[in-house]
């Protein structure tokens, strides 16, 4: 029985391994990186969610992340690529 359960735990940790080598877990956050466009002034305002002003403006789809950045510190809208 010890053989067997040995042999079970090696096989999951191998497939968890292939799984990850091959990108089957990427989440889609992280593949959301082809830049939609802006949203709201800049600077946007720090109390205002990036977010939510790139679904009122582009929808969801196409839009999946808003992440305010750079210098002027705009909204930025992401979309699938």
């Amino acid at each position: 029985m010890g053989r067997n359960m040995n042999s079970v735990s090696y096989t999951v940790l191998l497939l968890v391994l292939l799984a990850a080598s091959t990108e089957n877990l990427k989440s889609v956050d992280a593949t959301c990186d082809t830049f939609l466009g802006e949203c709201g002034p800049a600077p946007f305002p720090a109390t205002a969610d990036c977010f939510t002003c790139c679904v009122d403006k582009y929808g969801h789809p196409p839009a999946c992340r808003g992440i305010v950045e750079g210098t002027d510190k705009h909204c930025h809208c992401y979309q699938l690529p």
